[in-house]
């Protein structure tokens, strides 16, 4: 009898592309630090660490934010939560673009990072508003614009910054931030929340928000050195107590703020690990490369600037962006897991090919070509799988637990060619070996590589406990309310990709 309130309200071409600008505009304002830093700290007099913490601010207060604003989609509606966030970046880029000085800087890039929590309520909408059929596509165009806006703001920051100050490479993206989320408010159609009745977690909110807190400052910290061997052991400590806090409050919760059934779940926790893994390498090889093309070019590099650096590595960015747009596509017609094995191939021949040889600039763009591409296909892919596999009431904490697990898997990676560059630095020149570059770029082929076992390890977990994950669907509270089966009806994923959701299996025994 709820079939008359089966179909949502479609929005219109206008809305879709509202909302495809606010994704272009937030990823430029996302990217304009990056080519902007030595910039930004020759006119506020920063040291390299100061530098550090303003690149780095944005993206530990989005991996913390995002899970947040993800549940808060799921609960009060992908829209409604949408438009406070962005009153909220809105805020942090025109401080940041009037700042003065540091703190105000760093004030404005904290608030900025509230912008990362947008693409999990951004599937929310287009779960809820589209059919099936488009919503891995659609989900796929969104990531783009996010990545082509980073592109547009990594090589727009210099032009702005040059000809106007770096005040407007922060202003100009905000205005347009404003622009766009005006016409989402006035055009998208709102979301009724899945989860109406549930109430926020919010001591399970504050020890998740905690532990990545914990865990990326903590990386941060690692990163820039010169801790002293007690704070080195108590970081690890720290954020492992504070997991095992989170893990036993989500267990008592009536209603958590994450379903840990739901983590346990094959389609979810092999999409996080093999998003790790694929992240990784792609962050090795985000650190690696620039390095080698910046080596001077009286010995094996080839003593590139800034702006030729960005030049070589503009076809990975182009690559990067085009593979976000199909990766949802590739996912609904041959599946994630396939998509994966086929990226993690082309990542391990491209990174064992440049270890071999590497005397020639094109040899590295092509792989930073190849690499970005198969790496945006892959994580791509399964964030539209995994969207579309979970319940229609997690959606905005699957995905954001996705996007988190990106953040981190880049910043790892870089942590780890970080340090074989380290270990491979003389100490006369102050500069890596070559040695240490040709290990990086095989230590990056080998972890690419894992990725091939990893699909086929986690194919036979999946096979072992489907059954267990249909009967876990059916313990007491982990069903939706009454009358979701014909609500979650149109979200129905294509069989291609076999997932199990808690409401597929349901069907299966009403049968």
């Amino acid at each position: 009898m709820s079939d008359t309130l089966l179909p949502p309200p479609r929005p219109g071409r206008p809305a879709i592309a509202a909302l495809g600008v606010l994704a272009l505009a937030l990823g430029a304002l996302q990217s304009v630090v990056e080519p902007a830093l030595p910039l930004l700290q020759r006119e506020l007099g920063l040291g390299p660490s100061e530098g550090a913490l303003v690149a780095n601010t944005l993206l530990v207060t989005g991996a913390v934010l995002t899970p947040v604003a993800g549940k808060l989609g799921d609960r009060y509606g992908g829209k409604r939560v949408l438009l406070q966030l962005m009153a909220v970046v809105a805020a942090g880029g025109l401080l940041a673009g009037l700042a003065p000085g540091l703190p105000l800087l760093l004030l404005g890039q904290v608030l900025q990072g509230a912008m990362v929590g947008v693409l999990p309520l951004s599937f929310i909408l287009v779960r809820t508003h589209l059919p099936a059929g488009r919503t891995q596509a659609a989900i796929g165009v969104v990531v783009a614009l996010f990545t082509g806006g980073g592109m547009i703001g990594m090589l727009g920051a210099g032009l702005i910054a040059d000809h106007l100050s770096w005040h407007w490479m922060f202003v100009l993206p905000t205005l347009v931030v404003v622009a766009a989320t005006v016409l989402v408010a006035r055009l998208m159609p709102s979301d009724a929340p899945v989860r109406h009745d549930e109430r926020i977690d919010w001591p399970g909110v504050v020890l998740l928000s905690a532990t990545l807190l914990a865990f990326m400052l903590g990386l941060v910290l690692l990163t820039g050195g010169g801790l002293p061997p007690l704070a080195v052991c108590a970081l690890p400590a720290l954020v492992a107590l504070l997991a095992v806090a989170w893990v036993r409050v989500e267990r008592r919760a009536v209603a958590p703020m994450v379903d840990l059934r739901m983590l346990a779940r094959p389609a979810m926790w092999q999409a996080c690990l093999l998003t790790l893994l694929v992240t990784v390498t792609l962050g090795m090889v985000t650190l690696l490369l620039p390095q080698l093309l910046a080596v001077p070019g009286d010995g094996y590099g080839f003593g590139a600037g800034t702006t030729d650096i960005g030049l070589y590595l503009l076809p990975g960015a182009i690559a990067g962006a085009m593979s976000d747009a199909v990766g949802g596509i590739a996912a609904r017609r041959f599946g994630a897991r396939a998509v994966v094995a086929v990226a993690a191939l082309a990542t391990a021949a491209a990174m064992f090919g440049l270890a071999a040889q590497h005397g020639a600039a094109w040899q590295l763009a092509l792989a930073k070509t190849l690499t970005a591409f198969a790496a945006g296909l892959a994580t791509t892919a399964l964030l539209a799988d995994t969207a579309t596999a979970v319940d229609p009431g997690d959606t905005g904490i699957a995905t954001s637990l996705l996007v988190v697990t990106r953040v981190i898997g880049v910043v790892v990676g870089a942590q780890i060619a970080g340090a074989l560059l380290a270990a491979g630095t003389d100490a006369g020149t102050g500069l890596p070996a070559e040695a240490a570059f040709t290990t990086g770029f095989a230590v990056t082929g080998v972890t690419a590589a894992l990725g091939l076992l990893l699909v086929r390890a986690t194919r036979r977990a999946r096979g072992v406990g489907a059954q267990g994950t249909a009967e876990s669907a059916h313990t007491p509270g982990s069903a939706p309310p009454a009358g979701p089966a014909q609500a979650t009806a149109p979200h129905t994923p294509e069989p291609a990709h076999t997932p199990e959701p808690a409401h597929t299996a349901k069907k299966g025994t009403r049968s």
